[in-house]
């Protein structure tokens, strides 16, 4: 494909696609900062926005042009790569205890400031990486393309995933709302002295990640939980007394306590190996950047000018040292750790655009990334002896900013390529770039306090949202700083299984193999409980059955999926209302109507099946 020149003469930056795409960025961020609390992963919107802005402005009111739906999911895409940053990091000043609840503003600056600087830092490396740079093909990126050039379905495309939406909301209120479905089957037993367990989560959301991620992914998420599950957990009960109680607390124990943090290891390995094996690429690419800012642009291909980057750039360091002086209440750490995170948030957010061009934006390792930054900013301060609360809160600090920086720019990436490939201005699309990501940001600390009051963030509690990249940053940042220490012989563990990953993976590679061994989704799948992979693994079985059918081609089980966890996610959130307004404290929330396993797991297969079978019909 290449650019479209002709298209240049539309209309691109029109006062109906801005707000179009505020909006439907605004839901995404909602339904991301959802997901990620739930799940501890998020998905990329751009296609779904693209659909929809097409189904709204050329279905509608019969009016849009293919640059106009551009427009539209770059910032509705860009709002929700800062959610993924803000959930990933954030709620861990919570579980340490460093904070007592979500500051509106300091949460704000965090994913305003971070989405700032990850659009930022990549307009000088814009042409070098997306336009000049053979080996780098943003798939995500060339499939939004696609889409966009083949806008005349967009009118259908949308009642796919309206429908969706709307059945993704009725099947979670049938579990938080009125309790006919379990949110969680599951059932673990004695074997001796050992401990067996099985189970699923009851979401569409998960099954549409799943039909999104695809199969490859969802193979590897769920073996990372058999891992942690299957093997460690009974092995860990051959060697340790079984506690007295049910079979089911001691499973839980067991991994919550020692088993899970072998993913600590995993993706602290799969961190550095990530961004060991892009060296050369990244040092090319930063090598090349000098050229780059010599270059003139012509004609349409402009990006912002350099004055106006600089003066940007400016105010959000200024803004980041303003940030950290009130978050810690210290000027020293202030200035260490905004010049930590300059330096940071400069190298990862060109490592995680050099990896979203390799692999796409589904295997970016920010989770990896944000360890490393959390590590070396906690590194620094505690050389220069920062320690306690305010150490904590400087290095969870950096990492939130670099996270929030490395999500956007992954996404920022994939999104100049599609403009790169339908004909769209550089300069607007990096203008509708920092849009999208200041103004959803302003939405998300209010959503996190509904979701903290309503359902616990990051607590063992019944139907609380894990928060399982949060709760990891936290362990860390309070076993850096000596306020705990973590379980170091599963540290190791977790770390030899990843080394042994990396090696079947350089073998599967060099055989030719299409299916990959990578760290990063195994390290997740041990750290996070196996009944969330199952339908995530039951997800990509069905987007492997329908790109059979399609013969590789983007098939539309991914708008029903993407529709499905909006309409979950926010369910989610508006059921999070009732359950924290005093006047409705006597009130049961959940309504008791059925407790019933085998009629939520039949539900869940109902919508496996439909999933499958709608998606085939839409495709015939």
């Amino acid at each position: 494909m290449s650019a479209n020149a002709g298209a240049r003469s539309a209309p691109e930056f029109s006062g109906q696609a801005l707000l179009l795409g505020l909006l439907i960025g605004t839901v995404l961020t909602a339904a991301n900062t959802y997901l990620g609390l739930y799940a501890g992963m998020t998905v990329s919107g751009s296609i779904p926005a693209a659909i929809v802005s097409m189904g709204i402005l050329r279905g509608l009111l019969r009016r849009g042009s293919i640059l106009e739906n551009n427009i539209v999911q770059t910032m509705a895409s860009a709002g929700e790569s800062v959610a993924a940053g803000i959930i990933f990091t954030v709620p861990a000043m919570i579980i340490t205890g460093v904070w007592s609840g979500f500051d509106y503003w300091q949460v704000t600056m965090i994913g305003a400031l971070g989405g700032v600087l990850g659009v930022l830092l990549m307009i000088p490396l814009r042409r070098t990486l997306i336009v000049e740079s053979k080996e780098l093909i943003y798939p995500e990126g060339v499939a939004c393309a696609q889409v966009l050039e083949a806008g005349e379905k967009g009118g259908s495309s949308l009642s796919r995933i309206a429908a969706a939406l709307l059945g993704g909301l009725a099947f979670k209120s049938c579990i938080g709302l009125f309790a006919i479905f379990r949110g969680t089957v599951e059932y673990a037993w004695r074997a001796g002295s050992a401990v067996l367990y099985m189970g699923s989560d009851v979401s569409v959301a998960l099954l549409g990640v799943g039909v999104i991620v695809g199969i490859e992914i969802g193979i590897q998420a769920l073996g990372g939980s058999l891992i942690a599950w299957g093997i460690a957990i009974p092995i860990y009960y051959l060697n340790n007394p079984l506690p007295d109680g049910s079979a089911l607390d001691a499973a839980w124990a067991a991994w919550s306590g020692q088993i899970r943090y072998m993913g600590v290891g995993a993706m602290i390995v799969g961190g550095f190996s990530s961004m060991w094996k892009i060296r050369s690429g990244v040092r090319r690419a930063l090598g090349q950047l000098g050229g780059s800012l010599t270059k003139t642009s012509a004609g349409a291909d402009r990006d912002i000018p350099m004055p106006a980057s600089a003066l940007i750039f400016a105010v959000a360091a200024a803004g980041t040292f303003v940030l950290y002086r009130a978050v810690t209440g210290s000027f020293s750490v202030a200035l260490v750790a905004g010049l930590t995170m300059l330096i940071a948030a400069f190298f990862f957010v060109a490592v995680a655009s050099y990896i979203c061009g390799l692999v796409g934006s589904s295997n970016n390792p920010v989770s990896g990334m944000t360890i490393c930054a959390l590590m070396f900013s906690a590194g620094v301060l505690l050389l220069l002896g920062m320690t306690g609360a305010g150490g904590i809160l400087g290095a969870l600090g950096v990492a939130g900013v670099v996270c929030c920086a490395a999500a956007t720019a992954g996404d920022t990436s994939q999104d100049l390529k599609t403009g790169h490939l339908v004909g769209a201005t550089p300069r607007k699309q990096q203008i509708a770039q920092f849009i999208g990501v200041i103004v959803p940001a302003f939405a998300i600390a209010p959503i996190l306090t509904l979701l903290h009051n309503a359902y616990g963030i990051g607590v063992d509690a019944p139907g609380a949202l894990r928060a399982p990249q949060a709760t990891l940053f936290a362990s860390i940042a309070e076993a850096m700083f000596g306020r705990t220490d973590l379980p170091w012989n599963m540290v190791w563990i977790g770390a030899g299984i990843a080394v042994a990953l990396l090696v079947l993976d350089a073998f599967l590679e060099r055989s030719g193999s299409r299916f990959r061994a990578h760290v990063m989704p195994v390290a997740v799948g041990i750290y996070l409980p196996l009944a969330l992979m199952v339908p995530i693994f039951v997800g990509g079985v069905i987007s492997s059955l329908l790109k059979r059918r399609s013969q590789g081609a983007l098939h539309n089980g991914v708008l029903i999926g993407s529709g499905l966890i909006a309409g979950e996610a926010i369910a989610g959130i508006l059921i999070a209302v009732p359950r924290t307004l005093p006047q409705l404290a006597d009130v049961q929330i959940p309504v008791p109507v059925f407790d019933s396993l085998g009629l939520s797991l039949a539900a869940l297969c109902a919508v496996a099946w439909a999933i499958h079978r709608a998606s085939v019909v839409d495709s015939e």
